[in-house]
């Protein structure tokens, strides 16, 4: 499985983004729960958001409850996260992971593939 993190830029507080997520190789991958993570300077990666695979189960870190919402189009490949009402505290380094056992859960290690990721920088 392949994934590609795009979309990233930057914004003013307050403003959106878009983020997407493209997988390709192995033709089952839209029978993958994926997830979002980011990485800010000198921190840990977090969980962000998850989608199962059918899209029925979807799950948030508490910060951006509200703000961002995850969704896919598995005809395409692609899985998306928009984000708004954006924060300083939201910059960071964004990236997609594929969970082959479709379980919307937050633990990084369970994710079996992971993209390159896409900077979110937002000013205040």
């Amino acid at each position: 499985v392949q994934l590609q993190a795009f979309g990233g830029g930057l914004v003013q507080a307050g403003g959106s983004l878009r983020l997407s997520c493209a997988a390709s190789g192995r033709a089952t991958v839209t029978r993958y729960a994926v997830g979002w993570f980011r990485q800010a300077p000198g921190k840990e990666r977090e969980f962000v958001a998850v989608i199962t695979w059918s899209g029925g189960s979807t799950s948030y870190t508490d910060s951006v409850k509200g703000r961002f919402t995850i969704s896919r189009d598995n005809a395409k490949k692609m899985v998306y996260l928009q984000m708004n009402s954006l924060k300083p505290e939201d910059t960071a380094v964004y990236y997609c992971a594929v969970r082959l056992d479709n379980i919307a859960g937050p633990t990084t290690t369970r994710y079996n593939y992971w993209g390159q990721g896409t900077l979110v920088t937002v000013s205040s």
